[in-house]
């Protein structure tokens, strides 16, 4: 049996869904077999970011009320075999979701893969309840700002009440320079007022957004630190104890440029 694992945070412009795809890819990478669910019924962007929308025929909705069957609406990814989207409807709302229906489709699913990536809606009403019905652990994301920390926390409480127990942290967008200045939460703060454990830290990166804007996974089409941030979230998920990134500011010395140590 699969581990179906929402990737949530409450507060939306985070980046969970490229962190779904970039992870459920790194994932397949390592040989796993994953889907990557979009729950956000009604605004639909998990297969853009994964440049499949042009591939979509049927959705969750479909298999839901009864006009296909699950592997007809799930979506290969182009370049892995072992990777697959189950997309979202646009022409439903999240009020027309059942949730127990879903919990029963997610069930089925996760008899046949290794991992099931639940893309969460923003906020904490019917969309995030829906995701997190059938979840058995969770990756909250949060950006480096107090916004971002504070709903996060209040998610966190949501899905403990829930009965889920596996929840770590991924810290997206950070930029140690900023944080050096101040204008950036501390990693180290963040993780102290969360409780959580982390297991990854995304670095602010310019080609997140433009390979998105090609319709390309970053991790399978570039190799640079965010691609390494994502791979090492995939091995520590797989239990691997990997240390993590140097992401200290540059600093330029009489004797060129040199990186600090943390």
């Amino acid at each position: 049996m699969g581990r179906v694992i929402v990737v949530t945070s409450g507060k939306g412009g985070v980046g969970k869904t490229t962190i779904t795809a970039n992870v459920g890819a790194s994932l397949a990478k390592l040989g796993k077999k994953v889907v990557v669910v979009d729950m956000d019924i009604g605004l639909r962007n998990l297969d853009v970011v994964m440049g499949l929308e042009n591939r979509v025929v049927y959705n969750i909705m479909d298999i839901a009320e009864g006009r296909c069957k699950i592997n007809q609406a799930l979506v290969r990814e182009k370049h892995l075999s072992n990777f697959f989207l189950l997309p979202a409807s646009q022409m439903h709302t999240k009020e027309d979701v059942n949730i127990e229906t879903v919990y029963e489709i997610i069930s089925i699913i996760k008899e046949n893969f290794d991992y099931v990536l639940l893309d969460s809606p923003a906020g904490i009403e019917n969309g995030f309840k829906s995701a997190v019905a059938p979840a058995e652990e969770a990756l909250i994301v949060v950006t480096p700002d107090v916004s971002s920390v504070r709903d996060a926390d209040r998610v966190i409480g949501l899905l403990e009440n829930k009965g889920i127990e596996g929840i770590s942290l991924i810290i997206n967008r950070y930029d140690s320079t900023l944080v050096k200045k101040r204008k950036m939460l501390d990693k180290n703060d963040i993780v102290d007022v969360l409780g959580l454990d982390l297991i990854g830290v995304v670095p602010e990166n310019k080609a997140v957004i433009d390979s998105e804007n090609r319709g390309e996974i970053l991790a399978l089409t570039t190799n640079n630190v965010a691609t390494k941030a994502f791979e090492n979230i995939a091995r520590r998920m797989e239990g691997e104890d990997v240390p993590f990134l140097n992401l200290a500011p540059e600093k330029r010395g009489i004797f060129g440029i040199f990186k600090r140590s943390e």
